[in-house]
C-alpha cells in the first residue's frame, strides 16, 4: 500500500470529535519523520468526501492548513461542528490535545 493509502486508511480512523497530529499519523505508519508529507497526502485528499482530513493538525494542537482552497477558519468551523472547542488567538487556531488527541 502507498504512503498516502496508509494516510488516508489512518485518517478515517480518527473518530469525530477527536484529532490527531501529523507527526502521529506518520509514527503509525513507521515513518515518523515525514510529518509533512502526510501533509501532502492531506491537501490532495480534501476532494475526497470520505477522508476527515480536517481532523488532523500539528503537534502543538494548532491549525496548520496550507491550502488556497480551505482555510483555517474552514477546517475549525468542521471541528468545531463535531464538538471540539477552538481556542483563536490571533490568526491562529488551537485544540486542547490533552482532551482531544485521539490515541488508537
Amino acid at each position: 500500500m502507498n504512503f498516502y493509502k496508509q494516510v488516508y486508511k489512518i485518517v478515517k480512523t480518527i473518530p469525530a470529535g477527536k484529532v490527531m497530529t501529523y507527526g502521529q499519523i506518520a509514527g503509525l505508519i513507521s515513518t515518523p519523520r515525514a510529518a509533512r508529507t502526510v501533509g501532502f497526502a492531506l491537501r490532495a485528499s480534501i476532494n475526497y468526501q470520505d477522508i476527515p482530513w480536517h481532523r488532523v493538525i500539528n503537534s502543538r494542537g494548532l491549525i496548520s492548513i496550507i491550502n488556497p482552497q480551505i482555510t483555517k477558519k474552514i477546517q475549525a468551523q468542521l471541528l468545531n461542528k463535531e464538538g471540539v472547542q477552538i481556542k483563536i488567538i490571533g490568526n491562529n487556531y488551537y485544540i486542547d490535545l490533552k482532551k482531544y488527541l485521539y490515541q488508537p
